[in-house]
């Protein structure tokens, strides 16, 4: 984020604390050297790579290695460092495994930003990416000065759009033909939950 791009001093600041966020099913926190080895399982996991557009076709997301490059490595471990952007590792409270992560970034002043999560198969259908969602979205508008958080989810994953409906995202409306994938064109949804979307379920949160 440069001057002239919405950067201001809180802005390139406001996700300097990174916290650990305890819930029922799931705990979130930075990231460390021992959740990479499980982290190239989820990124290498193919419904992960096709869910997230990462890859265009079905040979491609089969085809990944669940072992991470030095790159990817280096970029994981250096989320810690990042003042401008929140990337926490989704835990399983269970077992202590790493199974996904949940990020605030693109951040555009200090009151809008864009949410994304992925959550491996030892993590799925086991409500962890909900509750991973409403903690993230609780923090956000209890610890910052955000008043938008939007994403895209694409339309062949409705499963996700109805929990970040649950989660008080609502439909803006639809990028179309956003993503090629196996040679069809797939729209993309438009999601937002605005603080005061949030305060109306949970209450004032600052």
């Amino acid at each position: 984020m440069t001057p002239g791009t919405g950067w201001t001093a809180a802005s390139a600041a406001m996700f300097a604390r990174k916290p650990t966020l305890q819930g029922t099913r799931c705990v979130l926190r930075p990231f460390s050297p021992e959740d990479l080895p499980a982290l190239g399982g989820i990124l290498a996991d193919p419904e992960v790579l096709r869910l997230t557009g990462s890859v265009h076709s079905s040979a491609a997301a089969a085809a990944a290695s669940p072992v991470l490059d030095a790159a990817t490595r280096e970029w994981y471990l250096s989320r810690n460092a990042r003042t401008d952007r929140l990337d926490l590792a989704i835990v399983d409270a269970a077992g202590g495994e790493c199974v996904g992560e949940v990020v605030l970034n693109e951040l555009r002043g200090d009151d809008s930003c864009n949410f994304r999560i992925l959550v491996g198969p030892r993590g799925r259908g086991r409500g962890i990416g909900s509750e991973a969602t409403r903690m993230m979205l609780d923090y956000a508008f209890s610890a910052t000065t955000l008043n938008r958080i939007e994403l895209e989810v694409f339309g062949f994953n409705p499963r996700a759009r109805h929990v970040y409906g649950k989660a008080g995202f609502v439909l803006e409306g639809w990028k179309r033909a956003a993503l090629k994938f196996d040679g069809r064109y797939v729209d993309s949804a438009m999601m937002a939950v605005l603080r005061g979307d949030w305060d109306a379920i949970h209450g004032p949160q600052v």
